[in-house]
């Protein structure tokens, strides 16, 4: 689970450049991105609102019960919030029948927001609970010295002393491997044994890390400081062989995808962390099938200046068209729909890139040249995407933060499509995050001109897939949901996967 000092009571109002990209749960929790890493690199972890824990949330429930009477008029002090995280560390604890639960307290040892959060792990510890604490912290090699640093590591150790807490573990961040003098200084002037200073160091694959921390036996000596014997298993022998995999890829199988965005420029720096699900599944789709995948971040908003500009989309090999809100950048997005489905480009929507792809068809192919969504035009003669009657009342009564259609939802498949293909199943489950569907007005019109809706919703009959035949167009297929949510190193998410395909057939 995941601890967050902002007081935000989730990721989900957030902007994607003030802290990456905004991960759903299946039972529809918007939470930031830690808790997909946690589930990617796991694989059979399913994560819940209850895994993520901030500020927020915990401010908002201390409030709630002194207002309603909770303390019997006591005066409500700084141990209520400690007492809330414990009971929370608790609850996953008791909810996912653990055996052990592993806690990341984010951001800096000193910082003023953390306060409670380290004295609820010390009082935990304190009150007999057993507990081994890993401290991460950064041991910087400045360029112009190029030598490994562990002050600021040093420094940090002892300010989470000063909270009462004494680390079992250290994990030193560097660049390269810490070397034996910067170890045997850490552990000397910081008291840890040596055999628990780690080394996590930079790779090219951050895949490899998992066999990097047991190279160094991390788990066996975790496990021993609880007293338990642990034997390894073979389980990680599948991952270790696709990490080998990746390493022999020769390098003319590498693929060009185009990201077209909006979020990811912020004054000089690409930030991808936006949308880091999306590239990590394009990747492991990638991997599965023995290629590399380059992304080129493509800026929606060039296309709105200059038709010339789409001849750039030519040289790839396949674009994705990201979720997304608001109207900056819509219109360069639908050209570069468009372009992609005329020019054969392999193709492939997630939420918004869905709604703007049937935009695109209801225009270019229906000829309903107004046709829009009324997230930017309300007055559209033509609302092929408009809001659902629920979400329009939420909207309206101010209601922003977690109100979305949020979670996994069912959808239908339709049989020998291509997402059922990819699929192999006809009925499956995806998250996901938005508050505009298709207009089911103009549904019939859209498939009367070629366009299958491969996947329906089948509680409120809402379109989920859609897709043009192979015989039309090599890949053109959208889903209003984020299958890269589910996307896990050793499982690939299969609209990910048929993208892929697609992109090295056309090569070939």
């Amino acid at each position: 689970m995941k601890l967050d000092p902002y007081i935000n009571v989730d990721a989900g109002t957030m902007n994607p450049k003030e802290h990456g990209e905004v991960y759903v749960t299946d039972d529809g929790f918007e939470t930031d991105q830690d808790l997909g890493n946690y589930e990617r690199f796991t694989s059979n972890l399913l994560t819940t609102r209850h895994h993520s824990v901030t500020n927020g949330q915990i401010w908002q429930e201390v409030i709630r019960k002194e207002r309603e009477g909770y303390y019997q008029g006591k005066c409500v002090e700084y141990s209520a919030l400690t007492e809330e995280i414990i009971k929370r560390i608790k609850n996953v604890q008791e909810i996912s029948n653990a055996d052990y639960t592993l806690v990341e307290l984010g951001g800096t040892v000193g910082e003023n927001l953390h306060r409670w959060f380290l004295d609820a792990l010390r009082l935990m510890q304190y009150d007999g609970e057993s507990i081994s604490f890993i401290h991460m912290g950064l041991v910087p090699t400045p360029s112009k010295v190029g030598e490994q640093k562990t002050k600021p590591l040093q420094e940090s150790i002892h300010l989470l002393r000063g909270t009462g807490i004494n680390p079992d573990f250290v994990v030193g961040r560097s660049e390269q491997m810490l070397d034996e003098e910067r170890i045997k200084k850490i552990a000397r002037n910081c008291s840890i044994p040596v055999e628990n200073i780690i080394s996590a160091y930079d790779e090219d694959n951050i895949y490899k890390i998992p066999l990097n921390l047991e190279e160094q036996e991390l788990d066996i000596k975790l496990l021993q400081t609880f007293g338990e014997r642990y034997k390894r298993t073979k389980r990680l022998k599948p991952w270790r062989k696709l990490v080998d995999l990746i390493s022999t890829i020769p390098e003319e199988n590498s693929l060009n995808i185009g990201m077209i965005g909006k979020y990811q420029n912020t004054g000089d720096f690409t930030l991808s962390d936006t949308y880091i699900s999306v590239i990590q599944s394009l990747k492991i789709a990638a991997w599965h099938q023995g290629y590399n995948v380059k992304i080129t971040w493509v800026n929606a908003e060039d296309f709105e200046k200059s038709n010339a500009k789409l001849r750039q989309l030519k040289d790839l090999d396949g674009i994705v068209v990201p979720g997304g809100f608001g109207s900056r950048g819509i219109e360069g997005k639908i050209k570069a729909i468009s372009y992609a489905r005329r020019n054969q480009i392999p193709f492939l929507g997630l939420c918004y890139g869905l709604q703007l792809a049937v935009i695109e068809y209801a225009r270019n192919v229906l000829g309903l040249k107004s046709a829009n969504t009324t997230e930017v035009d309300d007055n559209t003669p033509h609302p092929v995407i408009h809001m659902l009657p629920e979400q329009a009342e939420k909207l309206a009564n101010g209601d922003f933060g977690g109100s979305m259609r949020l979670g996994a939802y069912r959808a239908e498949l339709t049989q020998d499509t291509i997402v059922q293909k990819l699929y192999n199943e006809t009925i499956i489950s995806e998250r996901h995050r938005h508050r505009l569907e298709v207009n089911h007005e103009y549904v019939d019109q859209l498939k009367n001109k070629g366009l299958v809706v491969s996947g329906i919703n089948p509680e409120r009959n809402l379109v989920e897939f859609i897709e043009l035949p192979q015989d039309k167009h090599p890949y053109f297929v959208a889903t209003q949901a984020h299958p890269e949510f589910k996307s896990r190193f050793l499982h690939p998410a299969p609209l990910f996967t048929g993208l892929i395909k697609a992109a090295i057939n056309i090569r070939h």
